[in-house]
């Protein structure tokens, strides 16, 4: 079964809709009685990028007009603050003390200063900020909440928000704790507080996807400035953030809750690496403060080393004239472009973070060891303190909160990240880092002494290789190092400053580089080579998902059939039909047996066609029907009688409503319609509650496939009700007919969009020639009853009517009946019945690779109930 075997039955869209911009020029649209000509769906293709740049350009300058409010504060911002000379350096300090809120401000009985606050910014960096910020929450704040609503959401967040965070400064001043205590005289002004609480109310009118995202983000910025930076401000905003969560899970009540609900396991790669890239720029931001005081802050030249100062300069030299060179060694880095050394954690850290949104495994693993080995750094650096106060064991405490809860968060997810890099990638990618490293340390240590007279003191071989740790380490780390060689001597300095660089530039880019390629089958060759012979001969109505990625390949000894299959346990369990050349498939069944048997295995031939049940039934093996495929003949297609009424039907209503249907190959789909779709998705798994589900079912990344077609629902305004994917069913060369996989709609779009798609996508292929299009296979449905059931056929009928409120099997088989299908039993063939509770575990695990012990109690019991 493909991906609408699953889904299609109880598909949920989003609540929420506009397109942000117009991704192709919209076609003329149907009259109701030309709809009644059956067109036949539009071809799209990418827009040049001049014209792509040009129609963004437009869309956001009508996003702009259409917000008055966002325009009025933008403005009234900058003028105000041109007017009262608080361009570049923000207010004057009498200025501040009457506009600016505080405890101080407060405690005078300046009660509109939370109010005032909202008109000025603290400098140039603080007017760039807050003015980006408000264009991006602005403008769809006034279209989804209304304007009245988004100014006093955005005034009322700045009131609480700065009268809460001021409260919590005062209340930790008093409590004696150092950093609030530090802070406590502070006067902040700036709208970023309204404007975090406008955003945490606006997240609750966004799709799924966006809302998480959002939300995440509103948490994420002001508490990472908290934590690092420490000021009034970052506190305010961090209260605000809250306050605006909470005022909108009020303003949001009555509609459909989804706090909590299970995200993709992309959407949730995607989370994970946003907290990683927070974590990266949390000390890059608090480098730009000279006064930053954040709790976290304390060790944060550990991640971000920072420049000596002339007084830390002159501390070391009084220490001895070793310290003071090393000191000014330090300092000489900084003027070169070793500089970019200092930012060598939080890069690593950002190229992690592109391997996680990737889900893989190796990159996750990487990530785990850094955090694990910075807090073994941090206990070190704890040990051997020797006698600490109370002040010191609080900021380890501190200093050890992020990559604990960072790892934390890794391992609570690290079943998102199973996807591994190709054997061929791992081995090139270890060669090159390897290699890179060996250069560089062999350049330093050789060429060190061939003018060991430029260090300081002279440099033997042992004392470069005590050196060495401090070419590879960021600058901060040279005074935790034993004592080495300073160069002082220009070729010396050069290899000082660009062995250690050009190491990290190299394996930084190596490793960004295989994040970024697409990951691989586990033999690309023998995936490529299916990939050939299913296109040269072609195989059944779901061969072509044996393409898809987690499948190894066996070919019989001519190499001209194949068999795709997965090992599970001790169950080879295969993916459909054999493939390859139609005489040779019926043999591929004994090879492929044989094959298995002589390594242990299981075989076990899943959602295959009678052909294939009569060939295994000749080898003595039980089979029992798991699905049913419904396939439509398209030569003689008309929607004509009253058995297509409802087919008619949402063919005018598409018509009527401005809907047309169009043709995309996804990866060239626009970003906005892409981005569209990935809402729709994300939105139907929020709704379930429970796990993907893969093996024979597409998701968004089954997509991402040249030879996959995308039909999409769009209305005038750019709109997506829908989408389905088609996949190709090949014969001699070339595609003879088509294959329904992914389908989602819009819950609130067009309601009889699903119909609308199938039916426009079966005009367009008979216009094109095809034979015959699928709807594809529902799984645990059946039509045909002819033959008495078995003891297994009636437990799998059973599941079939248990499992019906949770995947609506039953509902999707009756949903394509509207086509007039022809239906074709699907069957599992299997040589063992005492082999069977493994089949059922493998699968169960294929298809939900993901499920944990908490799912499946949760699955239980709407299951029982």
């Amino acid at each position: 079964m493909a991906g609408a075997a699953d889904r299609t039955g109880q598909v949920i869209g989003l609540r929420t809709a506009p397109a942000a911009e117009r991704s192709g020029h919209a076609e003329r649209v149907p009259t109701p009685r030309e709809a009644d000509t059956d067109p036949a769906p539009v071809t799209r293709t990418a827009e040049p990028r001049p014209q792509r740049v040009r129609r963004a350009a437009r869309a956001l300058g009508a996003r702009l007009r259409a917000a008055p409010l966002t325009l009025a504060l933008l403005v009234g911002l900058w003028a105000l603050g041109a007017a009262t000379h608080s361009l570049p350096h923000g207010p004057s300090a009498h200025l501040l003390a009457r506009t600016g809120v505080g405890a101080d401000t407060l405690a005078a009985g300046r009660w509109w200063t939370p109010l005032s606050s909202l008109l000025w910014c603290s400098g140039i960096g603080s007017y760039v900020f807050s003015s980006l910020l408000l264009l991006l929450v602005g403008p769809t704040a006034e279209r989804r909440l209304g304007r009245l609503r988004t100014l006093a959401v955005l005034a009322g967040g700045q009131v609480v928000g700065t009268l809460a965070g001021t409260a919590l400064v005062a209340a930790g001043s008093a409590a004696g704790e150092q950093w609030t205590a530090s802070v406590a005289d502070q006067t902040s002004v700036g709208p970023g507080v309204g404007l975090f609480a406008l955003a945490g109310v606006l997240g609750y009118r966004l799709t799924v996807l966006w809302r998480r995202r959002l939300h995440l983000l509103v948490l994420l910025l002001p508490l990472v400035m908290t934590l690092y930076v420490g000021h009034l401000q970052s506190v305010q905003r961090c209260a605000a953030a809250l306050v605006g969560l909470g005022a909108g899970a009020l303003l949001s009540r009555g509609r459909p809750n989804l706090v909590g609900r299970r995200s993709s396991h992309t959407e949730t790669r995607v989370l994970v690496a946003l907290c990683l890239v927070a974590a990266a720029f949390g000390p890059l931001i608090a480098s730009l403060y000279d006064n930053a005081s954040g709790p976290f802050n304390t060790f944060s030249e550990l991640y971000f080393s920072h420049r000596l100062g002339p007084d830390e300069v002159a501390d070391f030299c009084a220490m001895s004239a070793h310290d003071c060179a090393r000191a000014h060694a330090v300092e000489r880095i900084f003027d070169t472009p070793g500089r970019m050394m200092a930012a060598l954690f939080p890069g690593l850290l950002l190229v992690l973070a592109e391997g996680l949104r990737r889900g893989l495994r190796f990159a996750w693993r990487i990530t785990v060891a850094t955090e694990l080995l910075w807090v073994a750094l941090l206990g070190w650096l704890y040990l051997d303190a020797g006698p600490v106060d109370r002040d010191v064991v609080q900021y380890f405490v501190e200093a050890m909160l992020l990559p604990l809860l960072t790892t934390a968060l890794l391992l609570a997810t690290r079943q998102r990240f199973r996807l591994r890099l190709p054997g061929r990638s791992v081995r090139r990618l270890g060669l090159l880092v390897g290699g890179a490293a060996l250069a560089s340390a062999a350049a330093y240590v050789g060429l060190g002494r061939l003018v060991a007279n430029q260090f300081e003191p002279g440099a033997g071989v042992s004392g470069l290789i005590d050196g060495l740790p401090a070419q590879f380490l960021p600058p901060a780390y040279n005074d935790l190092l034993p004592d080495y060689p300073i160069a002082v001597g220009p070729v010396a300095r050069f290899l000082e400053t660009y062995c250690g660089l050009a190491f990290w530039v190299v394996a930084l880019g190596a490793l960004l580089s295989a994040f970024r390629r697409p990951v691989l089958h586990t033999d690309a060759d023998a995936a490529a080579r299916a990939r050939a012979l299913l296109a040269e001969h072609g195989g059944g109505t779901l061969s072509f998902i044996t393409t898809w990625d987690g499948n190894h390949y066996w070919f019989d000894e001519s190499g001209r059939a194949a068999v795709a299959y997965r090992v599970l346990g001790t169950v080879a369990l295969t993916t459909g039909d054999p493939f390859g050349a139609p005489e040779d498939r019926a043999g591929a069944v004994l090879g492929f047996a044989r094959y298995c048997d002589a390594r242990g295995w299981t075989p076990c031939f899943y959602s295959v066609s009678p052909q294939t049940r009569d060939a295994a039934g000749q080898l003595g093996w039980r089979s029992v029907q798991v699905a049913e495929d419904t396939v439509v003949a398209l030569p003689e297609l008309a929607f004509t009688g009253k058995k297509w009424q409802d087919i008619r039907t949402a063919l005018n209503k598409a018509g009527k409503q401005g809907i047309t249907a169009e043709w995309w190959a996804y990866h060239e789909a626009p970003l906005a319609l892409k981005d569209q779709i990935r809402a729709i998705s994300e939105e139907w798994v929020s709704e379930k509650g429970l796990p993907e589900m893969g093996f024979t079912l597409g998701g968004l990344e089954e997509l991402d496939d040249p030879d996959v077609r995308v039909l999409v629902a769009v209305d005038e305004q750019r709109t997506v009700h829908g989408l389905t994917s088609w996949m190709p069913v090949y014969e001699d060369g070339v595609p003879v007919g088509w294959t329904l996989d992914f389908m989602r709609r819009r819950s609130e779009g067009f309601r009889g969009v699903s119909e609308f798609l199938i039916a426009s996508a079966a005009l367009g292929f008979k216009e094109e020639g095809a034979r015959f299009l699928s709807l594809s296979g529902a799984p645990l449905a059946r039509t045909g009853q002819d033959e008495e059931p078995t003891g297994l056929q009636r437990m799998l009928d059973w599941m079939g009517r248990v499992l019906e409120p949770v995947y609506g099997f039953r509902s999707l088989l009756a949903f394509k009946a509207k086509f007039q299908p022809e239906y074709r039993p699907m069957y599992m063939s299997y040589p063992d019945p005492a082999a069977l509770p493994a089949i059922t575990r493998a699968i169960g695990k294929a298809y939900l690779p993901h499920l944990t012990a908490a799912q499946g109690v949760r699955l239980m019991r709407r299951l029982s109930g």
